[in-house]
């Protein structure tokens, strides 16, 4: 089988056996170096997309994308406001709601927390947080009947199990100088929900209807709605948001939640930086490796040149001795990182076991387990980015091979 005669001595020089075992070590030392630079970039990028496919397809199905509260009072005509949201081709769903904080009281625990009141008909178009009641349901929350739907953790906290009764207790204005007691009112807890994080921990729904009741409103003093493109809904909801004549807060996920998704781009950024230049100095050991190559090469070098070697195929040799350590440890690590990648989470759960201790805590972060999404387009890309790199450090030492000088390393004389 034809084949150039660079590419023939380069891959034969890359497997035969050196004289030094230094340069052996040095060979080998550069592959693993670059193996594991890939692999760990990998793994490392995975686990990134894993946290922000969970930012988005978990966090995010709980927390509106984006809403709008009136400053004052409540929307004078909600209906024509729904559809006035609705109308924008960017929003999905809309529903109306109604925050207010109170203080539930079980006996002698008590738990301060985010009450959102809602219409149970119309959530599910902006959250999915149906889909994590672990007890109960939304048809429990009727109009008039005061039934409230709470995180695991606050059920736990006020010892609550479903059917239980407690009281929500709401701050009521103070008149000049003096307090006034809260309004204390009776619920009765409806469902549990688990979502993970701090969302059990500091949220509780009602029906808005009771809301209205309780702080006497006409109608919701909020939207919430979602978007089509999550990146996008700060923008998206300031263009809702103006083409209402109501004064409003305009608020998005990012203005809550956006510091996560900014953390998890910082750390993807900053991982390509770290982990490329770990390459980088692996790539180092191609250049150690190909010098001491040519070095103990010069005779054979010398030979190739009187019998009529262009300078060109030299370098090829040199070049393609380097490639093959690059090319063999760039796809050792793509292996090896896919791999892992795409059971990291399983490798990371039997960790947890071993050393009986929860690496992630569901109580502070919104999951409690180590997330991974392989991007294959992303595999590829580290791998060829470390090949390049790889040949590229082959260039100086292939550039000494070709100024070796036939007459010197032969003995004879002009």
């Amino acid at each position: 089988m034809f084949r150039p005669l660079s590419l023939f001595i380069g891959l034969r020089y890359s497997r035969a056996k050196h004289k030094n075992k230094f340069v052996s070590f040095i060979s080998v030392a550069s592959i693993l170096g670059i193996s594991l630079g890939v692999m760990v970039l990998i793994v490392g990028l995975s686990a990134m997309n894993g946290f922000e496919k969970a930012l988005r397809d978990q966090l995010l199905s709980v927390i509106p994308h984006a809403e709008l509260e009136v400053v004052n009072g409540a929307f004078k005509d909600i209906s024509v406001t729904l559809q006035k949201v609705r109308a924008n081709p960017h929003v999905i769903g809309a529903t109306p709601y109604i925050t207010l904080s109170g203080l539930l009281q079980k006996d002698t625990q008590m738990k301060a927390l985010q009450i959102r009141a809602i219409t149970p008909e119309t959530e599910s178009q902006v959250t999915a947080i149906e889909q994590y009641i672990k007890q109960g349901d939304w048809g429990l929350l009727k109009s008039g009947e005061q039934q409230i739907i709470l995180g695991k953790s606050v059920a736990l906290h006020l010892g609550l199990t479903v059917g239980q009764s407690l009281k929500l207790l709401i701050p009521q204005p103070a008149k000049g100088n003096k307090l006034k007691a809260p309004r204390v009112i009776p619920f009765k807890l409806a469902g549990i929900f688990e979502m993970g994080g701090q969302v059990d921990n500091t949220l509780g729904f009602i029906h808005i209807d009771d809301a209205q009741r309780i702080l006497n409103l006409s109608s919701a003093n909020a939207i919430a709605f979602k978007v089509d493109n999550i990146l996008d809904a700060q923008r998206i909801s300031r263009e809702v948001g103006y083409s209402l004549s109501e004064y409003m807060y305009i608020k998005s996920w990012i203005t809550s939640q956006g510091y996560l998704y900014q953390d998890i781009q910082m750390v993807k950024s900053l991982m390509y930086v770290i982990l490329l230049l770990v390459v980088a100095v692996a790539c180092f050991n191609i250049v150690s490796t190909l010098v001491m190559a040519v070095n103990e090469k010069r005779g054979d070098i010398a030979i190739l040149k009187t019998m009529g070697a262009s300078a060109w195929s030299l370098r090829f040799i040199f070049i393609v001795q380097g490639a093959f350590n690059g090319f063999v440890g760039s796809v050792l690590g793509a292996l090896a990182g896919c791999y892992i990648a795409l059971n990291l989470t399983a490798i990371i759960k039997f960790l947890e076991n071993v050393i009986g201790h929860k690496i992630i805590s569901g109580d502070i972060y919104f999951i409690d387990f180590l997330p991974s999404d392989l991007d294959y387009k992303q595999a590829m890309l580290v791998t060829l980015l470390a090949f390049i790199m790889s040949v590229l450090a082959t260039l100086y030492p292939a550039w000494r091979a070709s100024t070796i000088e036939p007459a010197q390393e032969l003995g004879y004389s002009h």
